[in-house]
Order: C-alpha cells, then sequence, then structure tokens
C-alpha cells in the first residue's frame, strides 16, 4: 500500500512539473520562427479619431484583421475597423512590419499602415505553443487597443 502511495506522489510531482513549463513554445523557447503563418486577430480599445473630428476626440474602436508573419521577423496584415465616431475604415486596408520574439516568449510588433503618419508599437506574449498571442499598443500613447491573435493555417 505504501508502494502505492509513494507511487502516486511521484507521478503527481512530474504531472505538476510538466504544467509548470511555459506556455510559449517548447523546452526551447520562443523565437521568430514560433511566429509562422496566419494569425485571425480581434482588436478593441480606444484611439485619437482621425479628421474630420475635432483635435484630441478621443473613440472607441474595434477590429479584425489577418496577420500573416513569415518566420523570420516580418509581418504583413489586411485589417478592417470600425470607430465609434470615424464609423468603418477603409475596408481591406493593408499593412507591413517587423517583429521580434525574445526566448521567454514575449515580444513586439512595429506596425506601418499605408497613409497613417506614424509607425505602431506594441508588446505582445506568445501563448499555447504559438498558437495564439496577446498584444497592446504602447506607442502612440492615445491609442489604448489591446489584441488576441489566434494561429488560423
Amino acid at each position: 500500500m505504501r508502494r502505492m502511495g509513494l507511487a502516486a506522489v511521484a507521478i503527481a510531482a512530474v504531472v505538476m512539473l510538466a504544467d509548470t513549463r511555459g506556455a510559449g513554445a517548447d523546452d526551447q523557447g520562443c523565437s521568430e520562427a514560433t511566429l509562422n503563418g496566419a494569425y485571425g486577430v480581434q482588436i478593441q480599445g480606444t484611439r485619437l479619431a482621425p479628421p474630420p473630428a475635432a483635435a484630441g476626440t478621443i473613440e472607441s474602436v474595434i477590429g479584425i484583421l489577418i496577420r500573416q508573419y513569415d518566420g523570420e521577423g516580418h509581418f504583413t496584415q489586411v485589417n478592417n475597423e470600425k470607430g465609434s465616431v470615424s464609423g468603418i475604415g477603409p475596408v481591406d486596408r493593408p499593412g507591413f512590419g517587423t517583429y521580434r520574439v525574445n526566448e521567454d516568449c514575449t515580444g513586439a510588433h512595429e506596425l506601418q499602415i499605408p497613409g497613417v503618419p506614424f509607425l505602431i508599437t506594441d508588446r505582445f506574449v506568445i501563448v499555447d505553443h504559438g498558437r495564439e498571442v496577446r498584444h497592446f499598443v504602447v506607442n502612440p500613447a492615445a491609442v489604448m487597443v489591446t489584441g488576441v491573435s489566434r494561429r488560423i493555417r
């Protein structure tokens, strides 16, 4: 009986150890290659409303996009969004940028959208072995947008 109890404790310890490993990629950590393929992204938050809204007007924004990572630090995307003041934005608006991934599965994107006069920078964490990315915009400061990306292919 004592042996069965020790075996149960040993098995429980192994299961607990396996469950405490990082949720990012695999035992080697993450890299740019962790993000490779198409991801569906949902965003929401607030931002400055574009003209013709009065300067300094804040609006709520929601959106969806598909982001295609190349596994080497570059991505392209096509997005659709709607602002509470500005309404539906350009349909299927393209964007592109770069990303870097740290071994601990954190990282950053730098996004350029043609016609937008500034770079959008965010920070992210990769979860579920690269199947999901959670991110938030850090620059420009007036943009308070978060997003969740899920690999679709």
